[in-house]
């Protein structure tokens, strides 16, 4: 018994060893370290970017001169009543006048800001009472009105305006109608009696017949052609050129060219609207309302020039045949001896703002 126990110790004692031989050559697993987690880059941070604010257009309120008549209103009112100058800002507000010389009186005295003027007013702007930063139109044909007791029933006839009384406005297109009809019957204003007075005295002297004949522009020479019995418009032909213009002060142009482009912008869109025949129906409607008259007795008005659009000016000024055009009207001018000495074009003519209002 007792070698019982002997072994069955000596049995449990090399399992004891063996147990803790293996302890200790069991390679134990490397304690994992933990992961370090590297920083994650930094994205670049966003900058919003505000939306881009709009400088706000100032809003300009122009008063704006115009005789009654189609080719002074015919691309100012389709300017407005398409919306052009309020695209632009601008609010314009119309003032009639009689003739250009008022209108520039009328800016000088400060009343007017912008004009239309007719050829004869041209003159003021070589003599540097004004500025020309727009053209509207232009003719190389003048009229006279002559009654019975003229007799001229033609071109040919114009040599017997001498000794006759005719009626004309100084210093419009009315004079200078009147030098070129004198000029192509080869008189002078010695060989007839000159009456100089208003186109309204001029309706009036004519109806009378206190006159024989008159240089009148639309509406009024109209007016005499409709209440004088026997009354004719003679049409001659020149070498002329009649231009009408957009106007301002110099020193106006100065101080405010943003607001001439600006306006520019606005009318040139209306001239290439206006300026197209098939839209004249529409032109003269807007006339016909703004001045109180018959529509269709209107019509007749848009023979009296070439209506420029937009592209007009814009291949006129890069072809140079507008800067022609307003040399040419001013040696008629020196010719005529309104004008005595010669001016630069640039003095008085704002090609410039011509050119950025048509986007050159």
């Amino acid at each position: 018994m007792k070698k019982f126990y002997a072994l069955l110790l000596t049995a449990v004692m090399v399992l004891s060893l063996t147990a803790c031989g293996n302890n200790e050559t069991q390679e134990q697993p490397a304690a994992e370290e933990p992961a370090v987690e590297e920083p994650a880059a930094e994205e670049p941070a966003v900058v919003e970017e505000e939306p881009a604010v709009e400088e706000e257009v100032e809003t300009v309120q122009l008063n704006v001169a115009y005789m009654p008549n189609y080719a002074s209103l015919w691309s100012v009112l389709t300017a407005m009543d398409q919306g052009y100058f309020a695209e632009e800002n601008l609010e314009i507000t119309l003032w009639e006048f009689a003739d250009g010389p008022s209108e520039i009186a009328a800016m000088e005295g400060g009343s007017i800001d912008l004009a239309y003027i007719g050829h004869g007013a041209h003159r003021l702007c070589i003599q540097g009472q004004a500025t020309i930063f727009a053209p509207s139109s232009v003719h190389s044909t003048d009229k006279i009105i002559v009654l019975p007791s003229a007799e001229i029933s033609s071109a040919d006839d114009l040599p017997n305006l001498a000794g006759k009384k005719v009626a004309y406005n100084g210093g419009s297109s009315s004079e200078t109608a009147l030098n070129g009809a004198l000029a192509v019957a080869g008189l002078t204003m010695d060989d007839i009696e000159g009456y100089e007075m208003d186109a309204t005295n001029m309706v009036a002297a004519m109806i009378s017949g206190n006159v024989d004949a008159c240089t009148a522009w639309n509406p009024y020479s109209v007016q005499i052609l409709e209440n004088c019995e026997g009354a004719e418009e003679i049409e001659f032909a020149t070498d002329s050129v009649n231009l009408s213009s957009w106007i301002c002060l110099p020193s106006y142009a100065e101080e405010n060219r943003d607001i001439l482009v600006r306006f520019s912008r606005a009318l040139y869109k209306a001239m290439e609207y206006s300026s197209n025949p098939d839209n004249w129906d529409y032109a003269v409607g807007l006339y016909a309302t703004q001045c109180a008259k018959d529509k269709e007795s209107c019509l007749v008005e848009t023979g009296d020039a070439t209506w420029f659009s937009a592209e007009d000016v814009k291949n006129g000024i890069a072809d140079n045949t507008m800067q022609n055009y307003y040399q040419r009207q001013q040696e008629m001018f020196i010719e005529g001896g309104q004008v005595e000495e010669e001016a630069p074009l640039e003095n008085y003519v704002l090609f410039d703002v011509m050119e950025e209002a048509l986007g050159n």
